[in-house]
């Protein structure tokens, strides 16, 4: 959920009425979990500017509104360095989210990063630059990840096989730590592998094909970890319930997901990640 126009700075704090009625709707639903995204107008991997400065008001913001909601994270792009270059982009990161966190530093709202698919001077499309943030990062307790499938593929990792899903996990648990992944964003790619452009699509309808997301949601490292999509959608959202079905058709009984673990040498076992 987005705790503000997702399009606007700043936002409305939710006044005491409305955090009640969300807090019993929540109680009400089944949902496993339920987290935050970042307004797309936060960019920290800016140069000083009126704009990054607003960015960091903004994220401060968001942070107050996802702890009166109980959530536990919020999912943010790292940023676009606009030119200055990696380095320095990375640099600005790491630097405004020491900021920020101090500003927040009674918060337990963590900032969830999400890979990116690379396209323009986006950051956070390998692995690497999401490790250089956690490096520089001085709490880093407030920091975590979440996998986008369709961007890790068009940023270059071929997931679409078990080996290749399993061998893109090992790149990230070496550079950054599987244990630091909160949650996923399940969405195939209406673009190439590597082609760095981000365009979604539902799932099986595109690049990375519905056996792609078979390893994905039957990974037993990812056994209570929540995932949504970010796919097209309608009105009436029918494309999410299809998208679902589709995903939950490729769940497989305890026996097959055993011999997955042994083929690969996974060190726990149990239920699949949960699509919600």
């Amino acid at each position: 959920m987005f705790v503000k126009n997702n399009m606007r700075w700043r936002g409305k704090a939710p006044d005491a009425a409305a955090l009640s009625l969300y807090a019993k709707e929540r109680q009400a639903t089944s949902f496993h979990c339920v987290f935050g995204h970042t307004g797309y107008l936060i960019n920290l991997a800016a140069r000083s500017s009126d704009n990054r400065t607003k960015s960091l008001e903004s994220l401060v913001q968001e942070i107050e509104f996802a702890g009166a909601l109980g959530l536990p994270f919020i999912v943010m792009h790292p940023g676009a360095h606009l030119g200055t270059g990696e380095a320095e982009g990375v640099k600005q990161i790491v630097a405004g989210l020491n900021e920020v966190f101090a500003i927040t530093r009674r918060s337990r709202v963590r900032i969830a990063l999400e890979n990116t698919a690379g396209q323009g001077s986006c950051l956070g499309n390998r692995f690497e630059h999401l490790a250089a943030i956690f490096d520089g990062v001085r709490n880093t307790r407030r920091l975590a990840v979440c996998l986008d499938t369709a961007h890790l593929f068009a940023a270059g990792y071929d997931i679409r096989t078990p080996k290749g899903w399993n061998h893109t996990m090992h790149q990230l648990d070496s550079l950054v730590g599987l244990d630091q992944v909160v949650a996923f964003h399940l969405n195939d790619s209406k673009t190439d592998l590597g082609s760095q452009v981000d365009r979604h699509a539902h799932i099986g309808q595109g690049k990375i094909g519905v056996e792609g997301f078979r390893a994905p949601v039957n990974d037993p490292r990812f056994e209570r970890h929540p995932a949504c999509l970010e796919t097209p959608k309608s009105d009436d959202l029918h494309e999410d319930i299809l998208n679902l079905k589709t995903l939950r058709s490729l769940i497989e009984p305890r026996r097959a997901r055993v011999r997955r673990d042994r083929k690969f040498k996974l060190k726990k076992k149990a239920a699949p990640l949960r699509a919600a």
